[in-house]
């Protein structure tokens, strides 16, 4: 049971009622907002940091005796 609404003098409710209610979801999506955000920024820098000529860049296949490290 999880005593969400108890704060707000109501009873506890159980999982199935907490899935139900729009808290819930709201939290959901905020939290699904910001994970989605941080994974488009890492990927963004990745490809921007991989770019042809930039000094984070190497070869793929490039061995670590080949790029100085």
């Amino acid at each position: 049971m999880y005593n969400i609404e108890h704060q707000q003098g109501k009873g506890a409710v159980s999982l199935r009622e907490f899935l139900a209610t729009s808290r819930f979801w709201f939290q959901s999506f905020q939290n699904w907002q910001s994970e989605f955000l941080s994974i488009v920024s890492i990927v963004g820098l990745s490809i921007f940091l991989r770019q042809q000529g930039s000094p984070e860049s190497k070869p793929v296949d490039a061995r670590h005796a080949e790029t100085g490290r």
